[in-house]
C-alpha cells in the first residue's frame, strides 16, 4: 500500500492539518493510520521548539507539503501572532509590500499587483473590510476592493496563508494572489487553555500611554467531542501626524497668473529662471507650492476584536464548526493645516492674489525654492471626523467522511462591514499680511510671518465651510460552497460547487452650514510642541476652530440630507463549479506531487442608482473558464522544485461599475461620469517556477519565478454607440432634453461616451522572490540561539502602479527558552499613486520606506512572560511628492507619527 509522500515528513500540528484541508490538501483514507501515527512521532519535536522560532518551523512544513506556492504565518500558541499589525506580519511574506496610515499598516501589495488585486479570506469564506482614512493619503472611505487589515486586531488569528499560485478549488478573484485568515478554535489545543495579555503602549511624539489587552479561554468537554473558544482584544491608540505640506506644486503658467510674471514687482531674484516652457517672461515657467501648509492629524482610534468558535465531533467521521467574529473601529480625529493661498490667483484683495518680494529660483532654473510675498491670505482649515468601522462575520462548516473512500466538506457563511464616516471642515480666512517660504533645507520648508500673529483671532475676516458631509459604505457577502472528495489509494478528485452574493451600497449626505464670526469659535493649537522631532520643519501653531463651543451653540450641527444622485448600489453574484485531481508518482528516484483542475464560474453584475430622480438598474454578466496545474518534484529529501500555471481573474473596480450622477450632452452628444456594469474582468496567464532547498533542519533556501500575462485589463476611452436601453426613460423625462428634442434621441441618436471599458492589448508583471531562512545551531554555544530570517523581490511591469520594483525584509532573532529578541527591517523602493498626477505632474509618487521593529521577551515561569514591542524604531517619516515634468522631486506631503513602545505581560492558565 502506498502512503503518499506528502504527509512522510510533515511536522506540523494537528491543527494545522486540518486547516489544510481546506486548502485541497486531502490525505487518502487507506493511509490516514499509518500518517497519524508518523504524525503524532513529529508533533513531539515541533512542541519542543517554542517561541518564534517554533512559529517558524511550522509556517516552513506547511510551506514544503503545500501542494502550491505559498507562503504562511503562525502563531506559536495562544494570542501570540508574531506582529501587533496583520498587514504588519503579512510584509514579512516574500513578495509582499505594504500601506501605512497614521505609523500603522492598511493595506498589502502583492508582487506589485495594487491592494484590490489581492483576494482576502476569513475563516474559509471571501470577507470584505474597510474604514475611512485621511485625504492627503488618497482615502476617504474604502468602497472599493481593497482589503483594510488594520480593521482587526491581530492577536484574534493563529494563522495566515497567503496562496500565490492558484488551484481549482481556491475561489476566483485574485490575480495577485489570496489571503486566508484564521481564527482560533478549540480543537486547535489540548483540552482547557487561557491566556491574558496585557500591554502599555507609549509614542514618543504624543508622549501618552495607550492600553491593548487581549483574552481567550477554550475548553473541550465530553471526551472532546465538544469545544468552545471566546476570545476578545481591546485596544486604544493615540496618534499625532505631523508634518509640512504643499498640496502640490504647479508651474505658474498653467495658471495664466500675471502677479508672478511681473518681474517689475520683485526686489530681489536669486538665480536664473529657464524658460523651458516658452512663457513669455520665464519666471512663468516656474513651479511653485500651491498650498504651502503645517499639517496635523490626531487620530484616538478604539478597537474591539471578539470571536467565539464552537466544535462538535460526535465520531470520528464528523466534525461541524460554528466561527463567529465581531469587530469594531473607531476613529475620532481632529485634524488641522495652516494653509497660505497660492492658488486662484489674481490681484491681491477678495483672498487671493499676492504681490512678490523676493524669489530665489534652484539650480535647475524650474523650481521657486524660497520666495516672500505681501497680501497673502491664510486660510486655516479645522476638520472633525468621526468613523466607525463594524465587522460581523458568522460561519458554519462541517467536514463528513461518508465512508472510506467519501468524504464532504460543508460552509455556509454571512459577513457584512459597516463603514461610516461624518467630516465636518470649517476654513477661518485672514487678513492679508506678509509671508515667506524656503524650501533649501529639505522636504518641509521653513516660513516666516513677519510681524503677523498667527494666534490674533482679530486677523480672522470669516469663516467658509468647505464640506458638511456624511459617508455610509455598506458591504454584505454571503457564500456556501459545498466539496466532495473521492479518494483513492494512488490519488483524490476534489469536486465543488460555490454561491456567493456581494453588495457594495454607498451612501453620501450633505450637511448645514451656518454663518458664524471665526474668532468668536476660536481656541489654541492643542499642543505646544508641535512640530518637535521633524527634521528641517518649522511648523508655526496656529489658532483652529473650537468644535465644542460651535457645537454648545448649535452652529455645529449633526443634521444630513442624502445625496441621492450620489450614492448607489452594486451587486455581484456568482456561480462556479470546480473539479480537482492530486496525486503523486515516482519519477525514478524522485517523487512528483500533482494538483490540476478547472474551474469555470459565472458572475452577474447588477449596478443600480437613482438617476435625476429615477430609478434605474442595469444588470450584465458573463463566464470565465480557468484551469490551473501545479507540479511539486521532491528531487531528494531536501529539494523541491516547482512548476505552476494558471489562468486566473480579478473582477472590475466598483467604482467603474458604479452608474450614479451620469452626465449626459443632449446637444453635444456626450456621456461622461458613467460606469460600465458592462465590463469583463482582467484576466491573467500566470506561470511560477520554484525551487526549495531545504538544506538544513529548520532552514530553506528558495527562489521563485513568477511571470503573469494580464490578457484583458481596464482603460478609459471614447466609444461611440447608442446609449444603455436602461438609461432612455431617465433622458426622455429630463427637462433639458424635452427642450432640444428629438434632437439626442438616445434610441436613434450615437453618444460619445467616456467609459471605462476592457482593453486586450494587456500587459505583463514579472519578476522573482528569493528567501534565505536558517536557526544558527550550527554555531557553539550561546550563538547558536541566533537565527535569521530573510527575503527580496524584484517585480517589473508595464503598468506600476502600486509598484515598488524592489522590496526586502530582514528579521535577526535570538532565541532561549526563557528570553529572546527580534530585531526586523522592512524596506520597500518608492512607488507609483498616480500617473499623470495632479496639477500637472507626470507622475506622483509614494516614498519608499525603511521601517524598524524590534521585540523581546522574558519567561518568568512557564505561566508568565513580560515582552517588549516597539514598532518604528527609527520614526520612518511618510512622503508623497509629484515629479513635475517628469524627473523632479517635489514633495506634497511630509511628515512623521512618532515611535511606539508596547511594555506588557502575558499569562497562560
Amino acid at each position: 500500500m502506498k502512503i503518499h509522500h506528502t504527509f512522510r515528513q510533515n511536522s506540523i500540528s494537528r491543527s494545522i492539518l486540518m486547516a489544510l484541508s481546506l486548502t485541497a490538501i486531502s490525505l487518502p483514507l487507506a493511509a490516514k493510520e499509518q500518517t497519524d501515527a508518523d504524525q503524532a512521532d513529529k508533533e513531539v519535536e515541533v512542541i519542543a521548539v517554542k517561541g518564534f522560532r517554533g512559529a517558524l518551523i511550522k509556517a516552513l512544513d506547511a510551506k514544503r507539503d503545500a501542494s502550491n506556492v505559498r507562503e504562511s504565518i503562525m502563531a506559536e500558541d495562544i494570542g501570540k501572532f508574531p506582529d501587533l499589525n496583520v498587514a504588519e506580519a503579512i510584509q514579512r511574506v516574500p513578495g509582499v509590500a505594504i500601506s501605512r496610515e497614521g505609523g500603522e499598516g492598511r493595506n498589502i501589495t502583492l508582487r506589485g499587483f495594487s491592494p484590490g488585486f489581492t483576494r482576502t479570506t476569513l475563516n474559509g469564506m471571501e470577507v470584505p473590510a474597510g474604514s475611512d482614512g485621511l485625504d492627503s493619503g488618497g482615502v476617504t472611505v474604502n468602497n472599493s476592493r481593497a482589503f483594510d487589515f488594520h480593521v482587526f486586531a491581530s492577536e484574534l488569528f493563529n494563522r495566515i496563508d497567503i496562496q500565490k499560485t492558484q488551484t481549482a478549488s481556491i475561489e476566483e478573484g485574485g490575480i495577485a494572489g489570496t489571503v486566508d485568515m484564521y481564527s482560533a478554535r478549540p480543537f486547535d489545543y489540548q483540552g482547557f487553555a487561557s491566556t491574558v495579555s496585557v500591554k502599555g503602549g507609549y509614542n514618543d511624539l504624543t508622549e501618552e500611554v495607550d492600553p491593548r489587552m487581549a483574552f481567550l479561554i477554550s475548553n473541550t468537554f465530553l471526551d472532546d467531542t465538544v469545544g468552545a473558544l471566546f476570545s476578545v482584544a481591546l485596544s486604544d491608540r493615540t496618534i499625532r501626524q505631523e508634518g509640512f505640506g504643499s498640496v502640490r506644486w504647479q508651474p505658474t503658467y498653467q495658471i495664466g497668473d500675471g502677479t508672478w510674471g511681473d518681474t517689475s514687482q520683485l526686489t530681489e531674484i536669486n538665480g536664473t529662471p529657464e524658460n523651458y516652457c516658452g512663457a513669455e517672461e520665464a519666471i512663468s515657467c516656474l513651479w511653485v507650492p500651491r498650498l504651502p501648509r503645517a499639517d496635523f492629524f490626531g487620530n484616538d482610534q478604539k478597537r474591539l476584536g471578539v470571536t467565539g468558535s464552537f466544535q462538535f465531533k460526535p465520531s470520528n467521521d464528523m466534525l461541524f464548526t460554528l466561527d463567529i467574529l465581531h469587530s469594531e473601529l473607531e476613529n475620532n480625529r481632529r485634524n488641522y493645516n495652516s494653509m497660505e493661498w497660492f492658488i486662484d490667483r489674481g490681484a491681491p484683495g477678495n483672498f487671493q492674489g499676492q504681490t512678490p518680494l523676493s524669489f530665489t529660483v534652484d539650480d535647475t532654473g524650474r523650481i521657486l525654492e524660497a520666495a516672500s510675498f505681501d497680501n497673502v491670505t491664510s486660510w486655516y482649515e479645522s476638520r472633525y471626523q468621526v468613523s466607525d468601522s463594524t465587522f460581523d462575520q458568522v460561519v458554519l462548516s462541517g467536514d463528513i467522511q461518508i465512508n472510506d473512500f467519501l468524504s464532504l466538506d460543508m460552509m455556509t457563511g454571512y459577513a457584512k462591514n459597516d463603514a461610516d464616516r461624518e467630516e465636518i471642515r470649517y476654513y477661518y480666512r485672514s487678513v492679508p499680511h506678509y509671508y515667506a517660504y524656503d524650501y533649501s533645507s529639505g522636504d518641509a520648508a521653513t516660513v516666516d510671518y513677519g510681524d503677523y500673529d498667527t494666534t490674533d483671532p482679530d486677523n480672522f475676516v470669516d469663516a467658509v465651510n468647505a464640506a458638511n458631509r456624511n459617508h455610509r459604505v455598506k458591504k454584505t457577502n454571503y457564500t456556501t460552497k459545498i466539496d466532495l472528495t473521492w479518494l483513492a489509494d494512488e490519488f483524490d478528485i476534489k469536486t465543488g460547487v460555490a454561491l456567493n452574493s456581494r453588495e457594495v451600497d454607498y451612501r453620501q449626505g450633505n450637511g448645514e452650514f451656518t454663518a458664524f464670526d471665526p474668532s468668536d469659535y476660536a481656541t489654541a493649537f492643542p499642543y505646544d510642541d508641535f512640530g518637535a522631532g521633524l527634521d528641517g520643519a518649522t511648523l508655526v501653531p496656529f489658532l483652529v476652530a473650537d468644535f465644542d463651543a460651535l457645537e454648545a451653540d448649535g452652529i455645529l450641527t449633526h443634521n444630513y440630507t442624502q445625496d441621492l444622485d450620489a450614492s448607489w448600489v452594486v451587486t455581484e453574484e456568482t456561480k462556479a463549479v470546480y473539479a480537482e485531481l492530486n496525486t503523486d508518482f515516482d519519477l525514478g528516484n524522485m517523487l512528483l506531487r500533482a494538483n490540476a483542475g478547472v474551474r469555470y464560474v459565472n458572475t452577474k453584475v447588477t449596478s443600480e442608482a437613482l438617476v435625476s430622480g429615477s430609478p434605474v438598474s442595469v444588470e450584465r454578466d458573463y463566464n470565465n473558464f480557468l484551469p490551473s496545474m501545479n507540479l511539486a518534484l521532491e528531487v531528494t529529501d531536501d529539494i523541491v522544485t516547482r512548476l505552476s500555471y494558471a489562468r486566473s481573474m480579478t473582477r472590475p473596480s466598483l467604482g467603474s461599475l458604479n452608474i450614479a450622477a451620469p452626465n449626459f450632452g443632449f446637444t453635444t452628444f456626450t456621456v461622461s461620469n458613467l460606469g460600465n456594469p458592462g465590463l469583463n474582468p482582467y484576466e491573467s496567464n500566470d506561470v511560477d517556477l520554484a525551487f526549495e532547498w531545504y538544506f538544513d533542519e529548520e532552514a530553506v533556501f528558495a527562489v521563485t519565478l513568477f511571470n503573469k500575462d494580464i490578457v484583458t485589463s481596464l482603460e478609459t476611452e471614447q466609444v461611440e454607440k447608442l446609449v444603455d436601453e436602461e438609461f432612455w426613460p431617465v433622458i426622455y423625462n429630463n427637462p433639458q432634453y424635452q427642450a432640444t428634442a428629438p434632437i439626442g434621441d438616445p434610441a436613434t441618436q450615437i453618444y460619445t461616451h467616456s467609459i471605462p471599458v476592457n482593453n486586450n492589448d494587456g500587459f505583463t508583471v514579472k519578476g522573482y522572490e528569493v528567501m534565505y531562512q536558517q536557526p544558527f545551531t550550527f554555531l557553539d554555544g550561546w550563538m547558536s540561539n541566533f537565527g535569521v530570517v530573510a527575503n527580496y523581490t524584484r517585480v517589473l511591469a508595464e503598468d506600476s502602479t502600486g509598484l515598488s520594483p524592489n522590496s526586502y525584509n530582514f528579521t535577526l532573532y535570538y532565541e532561549t527558552d526563557q528570553y529572546g529578541a527580534r530585531f526586523s527591517m522592512n524596506k520597500r523602493d518608492d512607488y507609483l499613486l498616480n500617473e499623470p498626477g495632479g496639477n500637472g505632474h507626470a507622475q506622483e509618487m509614494k516614498y519608499g520606506p525603511t521601517h524598524v521593529d524590534a521585540s523581546a521577551f522574558y519567561n518568568i515561569n512557564e505561566q508568565l512572560t513580560v515582552t517588549l514591542e516597539i514598532i518604528n524604531l527609527t520614526d520612518e517619516v511618510e512622503r508623497i511628492y509629484g515629479t513635475g515634468d517628469g524627473d523632479m522631486d517635489l514633495t506634497r506631503e511630509y511628515s512623521h507619527t512618532g515611535s511606539q513602545y508596547f511594555l506588557g505581560a502575558r499569562y497562560t492558565f
